[in-house]
């Protein structure tokens, strides 16, 4: 997976912030771990600053754009960390388990290199609310049956996890998958789309097609016939979670 942010991460940083409600319920979830490792790092958006932070990031394109000052950072994959046994208090995870070669070994890998927890921030579909872009415009794009298995994956690797639930702000500063679910017309930049995974590895045309019959429900009124209240909402849950898992 490195490869396929080798070559769409080049302007990630454009419009995958960091969010400050994601960023406080990451940090809360850490504790009192002082000495994190962030695992699939990427640049870096949700590393604690007020502690020991090593980031763990397979692409050189994604570590290029780190922000100066950032904590250091190792080329290396989730599945063969070249970490020692419990050299960290926490092994933080944000957004990265869905491009794991092989979920199970990176799991283990975090629960080895890890004395205290686990924090994971991910998307389980089944949570909460069906997304309307993947529901009625691109059926293609749903991860919902790989993000239900990486759950399940994680509740039996993981047994004593806990999940903390969290509601997307309409504002997201991150540009996720779901971010735009009530900005529909972001969806139609061909830069936002090419900062997220889901685009970058679908079919053109089948998105395509998708995104010619979102472009012309907003035309119309049509999507706001069906969705409008969405643009009131301050926050939905879309099935985001923060998963803690203690060790100790």
């Amino acid at each position: 997976m490195s490869a396929l942010y080798d070559r769409i991460g080049t302007c990630y940083s454009a419009t995958r912030g960091t969010d400050p409600r994601i960023e406080a319920l990451i940090k809360d979830a850490l504790g009192d771990a002082r000495s994190v490792v962030n695992v699939g790092a990427g640049t870096g958006a949700y590393e604690p600053t007020d502690r020991e932070v090593l980031a763990v990031e397979p692409s050189a394109t994604m570590i290029a754009q780190r922000r100066r000052g950032s904590a250091p950072a190792l080329q290396a994959r989730a599945e063969s960390l070249p970490l020692p046994d419990q050299s960290f208090d926490a092994a933080l995870a944000v957004n990265t388990l869905h491009h794991w070669t092989d979920l199970r070994a990176g799991l283990r890998e975090l629960r080895r290199v890890a004395r205290k927890r686990i924090v994971i921030f991910m998307r389980d579909p089944r949570s909460g609310r069906p997304f309307w872009l993947t529901e009625e415009y691109l059926p293609a794009l749903d991860p919902s049956r790989k993000y239900s298995a990486i759950a399940d994956a994680i509740r039996e690797e993981l047994p004593s996890v806990k999940a903390l639930p969290f509601a997307l702000p309409r504002d997201c500063a991150d540009g996720l998958f779901v971010a735009y679910w009530g900005r529909p017309e972001m969806y139609l930049d061909g830069e936002v789309r090419r900062n997220i995974s889901n685009f970058a590895l679908a079919e053109e045309n089948t998105v395509e097609e998708g995104l010619a019959r979102l472009r012309a429900d907003l035309a119309s009124g049509e999507w706001d016939r069906k969705h409008g209240e969405l643009r009131r909402l301050e926050a939905l849950d879309l099935g985001h979670r923060a998963l803690i898992a203690e060790l100790a």
